[in-house]
């Protein structure tokens, strides 16, 4: 967790401090799961939030940058599940005072926002070691949003962006976007998990998930989902297929260049 206050005066920024260690304490202590975790198997995140401005004491504007990683078996590498930008943080902080939520009501922006990600983090790292396994979070991500309405505050509505939180968790619990969902098992538990005893056949699935994401960039080529996707991906897809068969090559680079083309990156695949 780290808070970024290089906007605010120098005066103020006591708070910050203050403020970074109360928002890793609530995602950090909350029991958000009844599943049992052990130390090694604990999720890999983190949160920049970066403050723009402070337009009152107590009230801050902020953009944030979310992301979530696992571990690969039998490495030292990690594979990014999540790297989110949410540019809609508005929330009122006062130092010391406790860090309230309940997932049945909504109680503050700073809260529910906070909430929102764990659950969403939670489901893609279930995602990832089962199909559609993130479910439960997702659905509870959900609630949050929809309790969240009421408040009228950025981020959470229909209207305007489409890529806020509530775009996100409309994307997760799309049944059109499912085949991609189910797509991070392969790729992740499948294909990466076992990338470094069969590398041809772990291409052979992460390019069957390409095409699955492609399927999904055709029903809807502004999908939050599809552009969170490649945020995340991109540099790892590149990695993966910048060896192997030059057919198998050559197709992840027609999907990702028709896909994701403001990316220059993918002609590493097929310049070697």
């Amino acid at each position: 967790m780290t808070v970024n206050g290089d906007r605010v005066p120098s005066s103020d920024r006591t708070v910050l401090r203050d403020m970074e260690r109360a928002f890793a304490n609530f995602i950090n202590t909350r029991k958000w799961t009844n599943d049992t975790y052990q130390t090694h198997e604990k999720i890999n995140c983190s949160l920049f939030i970066n403050i723009s401005e402070m337009p009152s004491i107590g009230n801050f504007q902020a953009s944030v940058q979310v992301a979530a990683a696992r571990p690969i078996y039998n490495s030292n590498y990690e594979s990014v599940l999540l790297n989110f930008a949410d540019r809609d943080w508005d929330f009122e902080y006062v130092e010391s005072l406790p860090l309230e939520y309940n997932d049945n009501t909504y109680i503050s922006n700073l809260t529910s926002m906070l909430a929102f990600y764990a659950y969403v983090i939670l489901g893609m790292d279930y995602d990832s070691f089962s199909p559609m396994g993130g479910n439960p979070y997702f659905q509870k991500a959900l609630i949050v949003v929809t309790n969240a309405q009421q408040a009228g505050r950025a981020g959470w509505q229909a209207l305007g962006s489409n890529r806020n939180r509530y775009s996100l968790i409309e994307a997760l619990n799309n049944p059109q976007m499912a085949e991609m969902r189910k797509g991070m098992y392969t790729y992740h538990r499948l294909a990466m998990d076992n990338f470094e005893k069969t590398p041809d056949q772990s291409r052979d699935q992460v390019l069957e998930v390409l095409r699955s994401v492609q399927k999904a960039w055709r029903i809807n080529p502004n999908s939050i989902l599809v552009i969170s996707f490649f945020d995340t991906k991109s540099n790892e897809l590149v990695n993966i297929f910048s060896e192997g068969n030059i057919q198998v090559r050559r197709e992840a680079y027609d999907i990702l260049s028709a896909v994701d083309p403001k990316r220059d990156i993918y002609r590493k695949i097929i310049s070697n």
